[in-house]
């Protein structure tokens, strides 16, 4: 398959881009897969009221299809054509009018018409809206709801850039409308508006705190702490090994020193080794003859979110065949980073 790429004009798509965004839009009326930038991820964009789209989505990913996907919406009144109103709680409607659009999805009770394969059997689905000017624009002018994962091969790291996306999926997707970088650099925060109290299915851009303060108390899904696989998950992201790239990942908890000696111990037994940290921890290894990354700065873990995955994927051009990662508090955004983490890991500590 020839993948069509599509420059589109950061700052308003409509304005500056819109033939791009019009063939795009029309590859996605015709049930194929286009991927789009969002302020999380890239994202694997189809039809998501169409069985054959969406399982083309599975197929270009290598998705397993027991995992359910979000779909995307642009404007309030696609929610109406998809969920189940009536039995919508208050704290849905707290939560959207407080995080939509941005990096928030909520799981909440459907209609008929989406798709089988985008709930994957559930009675709930799982959707957001948006806060990018190309993607909304892309949503809209195709005059569908979008199911859209990350635009990446099943169980590496997610995409940042379209080069990203290249990368894993091209010849494999219609096309890929390029908008730059994004922003938070991590998928939407998952929550389920079915429980009595809202519950943390996945950590992500709006961080706990930040929906405490909307709506009280909010609960964390327990599975986020299990290493066991879920038999039927509710929210992309719980079940499987996620974002790992190529070498395997051990999560380093301790101090620069006790990385350091990590690091020397590894050397000793011949290993090729990375490193995915800090600034200020990358700044106190003495230890030549590593590879080591930059993730951000302790002073500000969103820069850590955002380039997270770009990190990890970094790795994947080197020859190391083992990679220590610095860990993170867990509140906060350093939530959300640590789930990644672990997952890129599958649960391999160094304590």
């Amino acid at each position: 398959m020839n993948t069509k790429l599509w420059a589109v004009d950061k700052g308003d798509p409509i304005k500056y881009s819109y033939p791009q965004i019009m063939e795009a839009a029309s590859l996605l009326k015709e049930n194929e897969v286009v991927a789009f930038p969002t302020e999380t991820v890239y994202g694997l964009g189809a039809n998501a009221l169409s069985d054959q789209a969406v399982l083309k989505i599975f197929e270009a990913k290598g998705r397993p299809s027991d995992n359910p996907l979000i779909v995307h919406i642009s404007k309030m009144e696609q929610l109406t054509e998809l969920v189940d109103n009536v039995n919508v709680p208050e704290s849905a409607h707290q939560l959207m009018n407080a995080f939509w659009p941005g990096p928030l999805t909520l799981v909440l009770p459907k209609k008929e018409g989406v798709s089988q394969y985008v709930t994957a059997g559930l009675e709930t689905l799982a959707i957001r809206m948006p806060d990018h000017a190309v993607a909304r624009a892309l949503i809209e002018t195709s005059g569908l709801p979008l199911a859209a994962p990350s635009a990446n091969l099943s169980g590496k790291p997610s995409p940042t850039t379209a080069q990203h996306v290249e990368e894993d999926l091209i010849h494999r997707i219609a096309g890929i409308v390029d908008g730059g970088a994004t922003g938070v650099g991590l998928e939407s925060t998952v929550v389920d508006c079915t429980t009595e109290t809202p519950m943390i299915l996945r950590p992500g851009g709006v961080t706990k705190e930040e929906l405490e303060r909307v709506v009280g108390n909010v609960d964390v899904d327990p599975a986020l702490f299990s290493q066991e696989e879920l038999h039927k998950p509710k929210s992309p992201g719980m079940k499987y090994t996620h974002y790992a790239p190529i070498a395997p990942v051990y999560l380093v908890e301790g101090s620069a020193s006790f990385m350091e000696q990590t690091i020397k111990e590894a050397r000793l037994k011949g290993r090729k080794v990375g490193v995915l940290a800090t600034e200020e921890t990358i700044g106190q290894i003495q230890t030549t003859e590593i590879i080591a990354i930059s993730c951000g700065t302790q002073k500000d873990l969103a820069t850590v979110a955002s380039q997270l995955y770009d990190g990890l994927r970094a790795f994947n051009a080197t020859e190391v065949d083992v990679i220590f990662s610095e860990t993170f508090p867990r509140t906060g955004v350093g939530a959300a980073i640590m789930n990644r983490l672990e997952k890129a890991a599958g649960h391999k500590f160094i304590k």
